[in-house]
């Protein structure tokens, strides 16, 4: 069994001391009470485990505390994948819940598997997810005097491998915040989150830049084909550089292999095999 969780891009990483250990603190906390989990539990249900506890954690840019977008509210979009049946669940740019990525995963349950906006918001109310207010006083605060939140790129996510061997990748954004209202980016799509029966891979960074190459998609397709994770990922972030692209991702193989890369430092991630990692 292994699981590997993101917290996104943090550029305050590189110069803030203590916000960088409360985040290192945070994501060691998850990620060992979501290797818990996973002991008694699929890798379906520790990746959407681990990212709610992501969300509700207002140190990272999804759920609680989402960035704003330009319009005043806050939109979020999370997508959840099951490798062993290759099955889709998304919600993109759904407002006033608490947990995107649990909506996410219920569409598993459904033939219409990713959902926007309004439907995506009457289809949470009418499945017992409550009206839920993500914004806190610092990101109201930031939106009030018009800062420019775009240095903080990212977004959650989690790979797990369960003891049955299957795997499961979920991932979840608030956006990069002032974007034009209802703005798309990759965590609701398979560029940004994948995975099937031979690795998962769950994105950070720019979803523009992630979409216009199909990175998740293209490092699981690679690793199907034969690639090792990290083979797959070098290559395919030779691919990102030359768009010049941002980004990060962590993931698994059904084989055992861990990894993780990043166009740029400062991608906070943690890993539990036996032993905890975090990095940031």
């Amino acid at each position: 069994m292994k699981l590997i969780i993101h917290g996104g891009f943090f550029s305050e990483s590189a110069t803030n001391q203590e916000m960088k250990k409360a985040k290192q603190d945070a994501l060691a906390e998850i990620v060992s009470a979501s290797y818990g989990y996973l002991q008694s539990h699929t890798a379906l249900e520790t990746v959407a485990f681990a990212v709610s506890l992501l969300e509700d954690d207002l140190l990272f840019n999804a759920g609680l505390g989402s960035q704003i977008q330009s319009d005043g509210k806050v939109r979020l979009s999370a997508s959840i994948m099951d490798g062993k049946t290759q099955k889709f669940g998304g919600v993109i740019n759904i407002q006033d819940v608490q947990h995107p990525v649990q909506v996410a995963s219920l569409l598993l349950n459904y033939t219409d598997s990713v959902l926007s906006g309004e439907g995506a918001i009457t289809f949470a109310r009418e499945n017992g997810y409550p009206g839920f207010n993500p914004i806190t006083p610092q990101r109201q605060s930031e939106y009030d005097l018009k800062l420019n939140q775009l240095n903080n790129k990212g977004t959650v996510g989690c790979v797990a491998l369960d003891a049955a061997g299957n795997l499961a990748a979920a991932t979840s954004t608030g956006g990069k915040g002032f974007e034009i209202p209802c703005r798309v980016s990759d965590s609701a799509t398979v560029a940004g989150n994948y995975a099937n029966e031979f690795a998962g891979i769950s994105c950070t960074g720019v979803g523009e830049d992630i979409v216009s190459i199909a990175l998740s998609a293209r490092i699981v397709t690679r690793v199907t084909d034969g690639f090792s994770l990290k083979d797959a990922c070098d290559k395919t972030f030779t691919e990102l550089k030359a768009i010049n692209g941002f980004a990060g991702v962590i993931g698994i193989t059904a084989a055992g292999e861990v990894y993780h890369t990043d166009s740029h430092p400062y991608m906070v991630w943690a890993s539990f095999d036996d032993n905890l990692q975090v990095f940031n």
